[in-house]
């Protein structure tokens, strides 16, 4: 059988690899010229590195699975996390629950009572249940107003933006939340996270490797100018610059959904319906790279709305600067709409609008520890996850006969992660071989 794949990150390769293992021609189609998709990388002192931060919780049993199966299981390090939050002019550590005892902008009886609705959350089993009502509404029913404007109000607001922070529905906090949960022995117990030696490409590259080793084919810079489903069950795809037709047995997309109804012809209308209804939040990054450290936290979130961005990871203080020539990498993160004055920054403006916040940071911040700056945009990277999202979810089977969609907006109650992209990118590659009574 012959299969086509559109996109070259975790889910096309994860499902090449399973399709060409077992013996059938597939042909990946990626419209950048790198493989990876939101984990791609760059060089940095001769290393690998994330256009976008990146890691492992101890839980990712898909990814560490297939690692494992490409014989790569002896890249992965395990890390204790650090995770703090901003807010008030000062770093408190946020990962125990006796953290969560000492954060004293809340009092005494709030750190309480939000630390008893984190245990609530935390047995809830039924997430469905969440999914009709706002995280909003929910965390000031199981908290308070005061804690709710105070912590989680400034990250919805940050992570989703001014018009739809207040939409987002509990189950995605239920989701991010568990992850973590599930990821320690116990709630006073540290996190740990892994990451690979030399960067996430080194699985990409394996399984890119694996896959030609099949004789699977990956076309880089290429798109797919348009789709249809012929009467036979076939599916056509115009290719390139030069319009090439070619018929396949089955297709998995990865592409994001508003992107998928532009070039599908057929799908049924309320299928599209549900396809332009998704809407998305941009990744914006600038990564420093620094003489020295900028704090001691990996993770830390940002509850100050009045900084500019919703996040700092410190990458080196998970995994060591040894590997980046005693450099200090910082991600500085933002979520944001493509038509936010700061999406349309170019890297000079965007760093020089972060560049006196890093001061409240840290007082002794200085322009000179700075060595180089990077700027990345990645669209479509976070879909708004509102309340019953999974009534408006695109199904993966579009409707046309061995088509498929495959994209984060799928992702759902958990959060989109190099794991679950694996995870389906396998899941879609059985489905198509089930449809089309392989065994």
């Amino acid at each position: 059988m012959k299969f086509g794949i559109i996109g070259a990150g975790a889910t096309g390769l994860a499902a090449a690899y399973d399709l060409s293992n077992r013996g059938h021609e597939v042909k990946i189609f990626e419209s950048s010229d790198f493989i990876g998709g939101h984990a791609s990388t760059f060089e940095v002192a001769g290393t690998e590195l994330e256009k976008g931060y990146h890691h492992w919780f101890t839980n990712d049993d898909q990814i560490l699975s297939l690692i494992k199966e490409i014989g790569l299981h002896e890249i992965i390090e395990w890390f204790p996390s650090s995770v703090g939050t901003y807010q008030d002019g000062q770093i408190y550590n946020f990962l125990t629950a006796l953290d969560l005892m000492r954060f004293r902008p809340l009092s005494l009886l709030n750190r309480v009572r939000m630390g008893l609705s984190s245990l609530k959350i935390r047995y809830i089993k039924d997430w469905q249940r969440l999914e009709s009502i706002s995280a909003k509404e929910w965390l000031i029913q199981n908290t308070n107003q005061e804690i709710y404007d105070s912590f989680w109000e400034p990250m919805l607001r940050g992570k989703f933006g001014e018009k739809n922070h207040d939409k987002i529905s509990m189950a995605w906090i239920w989701g991010k939340m568990t992850t973590r949960f599930a990821s320690r022995k116990n709630p006073f117990a540290k996190e740990v996270l892994g990451y690979p030696k030399g960067s996430f490409s080194n699985l990409f590259q394996k399984l890119a490797e694996s896959c030609e080793g099949n004789a699977t084919e990956i076309f880089l810079s290429t798109r797919i100018n348009k789709i249809r489903g012929l009467d036979s069950g076939h599916i056509s795809m115009s290719i390139g610059q030069k319009y090439s037709e070619e018929v396949f047995d089955a297709v998995i997309a990865s592409t994001p959904s508003h992107i998928f109804n532009m070039i599908t012809e057929g799908l049924a209308e309320e299928y599209r319906t549900k396809l332009v209804n998704i809407n998305y939040m941009a990744a914006v990054l600038i990564i420093l790279v620094m003489d020295r450290p900028l704090s001691d936290v990996y993770w830390l979130n940002i509850a100050d709305r009045s900084i500019p961005f919703i996040g700092l990871i410190e990458h080196t203080n998970l995994v060591g600067s040894e590997m980046y020539g005693g450099n200090r990498i910082v991600y500085l993160s933002n979520y944001l709409e493509e038509t936010d004055p700061m999406y349309k920054m170019d890297a000079e403006e965007l760093f020089n609008t972060y560049l006196p916040h890093l001061e409240k940071i840290n007082p002794n911040f200085d322009r000179k520890w700075v060595k180089e700056y990077h700027h990345y945009k990645i669209p479509n990277a976070q879909p708004v996850v509102d309340t019953n999202y999974s009534q408006n979810i695109p199904a993966h089977e579009t409707g046309i006969r061995n088509l498929y969609l495959a994209n984060t907006s799928q992702v759902y109650p958990q959060d989109r992660g190099t794991n679950y992209s694996v995870a389906m990118g396998r899941k879609m590659a059985a489905l198509a071989l089930e449809n089309l009574k392989i065994k």
